[in-house]
């Protein structure tokens, strides 16, 4: 069965139990934690910090991929390095300098990545592709959270993939994801799907169920952890 991972997107989460719901997360099987950071300003809201991924990492060994929706991500390396993070990855359109931000990503010790808006074309990529460890394919206008799919993200996915080629490097899809449309995505070369108020954090079942009915759905179109 072709593998996948799923990651948790934490500003979904109930915050007032966020202990409970970490717990939850690895009762129910998540591959990660998706930590979302944003200014106000790249996008039109506030999210995650430092301080709360390390209070995080001192309670779950999940590792943890960090999508900064901001305008200038280089002052955030060292922090989220020291905080924990596996992976970092900024959003390519406002970094004037991203040869230096995946360079200092690099030797903090955390994995390279970057993050695409919709519009974003994927030749972006081409002078950085062999430096990336992840590219975040966002599937609806970030910083929203709940908006369903831009439907033409499907092929951008599938163009994605085949950019890639033979490079080891993660598709994580970001919005849009449903019981319906996960499958499509990892058909279209998605590697990680990131979960959030449409998938597993509803409150008509336990996060822990609805990660192992996400499972089941996905074995069911030939899909394994």
């Amino acid at each position: 069965m072709k593998k996948y991972y799923l990651t948790a997107s934490l500003v979904c989460a109930n915050m007032l139990n966020l202990k409970e719901q970490i717990a939850l997360l690895e009762q129910g099987g998540i591959d990660l934690i998706h930590f979302d950071v944003m200014d106000g300003n790249f996008v039109p809201r506030y999210g995650l910090h430092p301080e709360m991924l390390k209070a995080v990492k001192s309670i779950s060994q999940l590792p943890v991929d960090v999508h900064l929706m901001v305008n200038d991500p280089e002052p955030y390396i060292d922090d989220f390095a020291k905080a924990g993070a596996k992976y970092f990855a900024p959003h390519i359109e406002p970094v004037h300098h991203i040869h230096r931000i995946i360079k200092k990503t690099r030797d903090a010790g955390m994995r390279t990545g970057v993050a695409l808006n919709p519009g974003t074309p994927i030749n972006v990529l081409d002078s950085i592709i062999d430096d990336l460890d992840l590219i975040i394919l966002m599937a609806i206008n970030p910083g929203i959270v709940g908006h369903k799919l831009i439907p033409s993200m499907i092929k951008k996915i599938h163009n994605l993939k085949q950019y890639i080629d033979h490079r080891d490097v993660l598709i994580q899809v970001d919005g849009g994801v449903t019981p319906e449309t996960a499958p499509i995505m990892l058909d279209a070369g998605a590697d990680m799907l990131v979960c959030g108020s449409s998938t597993i954090f509803r409150p008509d079942a336990s996060v822990d169920n609805k990660i192992k009915e996400l499972r089941r759905t996905l074995k069911e179109n030939g899909y394994g952890i």
